[in-house]
């Protein structure tokens, strides 16, 4: 599964976007910022504006973590 490797919200933050910017330029939107919030994955418009807002590439934002779970039923 995919996970953070930083904490975006508070990167965003030291870029200038608080939520109430990124919400009022429409930047991202508030389903996005939940998710955020949440550690859930967000979609790829929102990946994409992310990584533009940050100047960074989605694998210096997310990384992928082996599921338990998925690891015993997938064959």
């Amino acid at each position: 599964m995919l996970t953070y490797k930083i904490n975006v919200l508070e990167a965003l933050k030291e870029a200038g976007y608080n939520t109430t910017k990124l919400r009022k330029e429409k930047l991202l939107n508030e389903s996005a910022i939940q998710y955020l919030r949440e550690g859930k994955p967000v979609g790829a418009k929102a990946l994409d504006n992310i990584c533009m807002l940050l100047d960074m590439q989605p694998g210096n934002i997310l990384k992928y973590v082996e599921n338990e779970n998925m690891k015993n039923t997938v064959k």
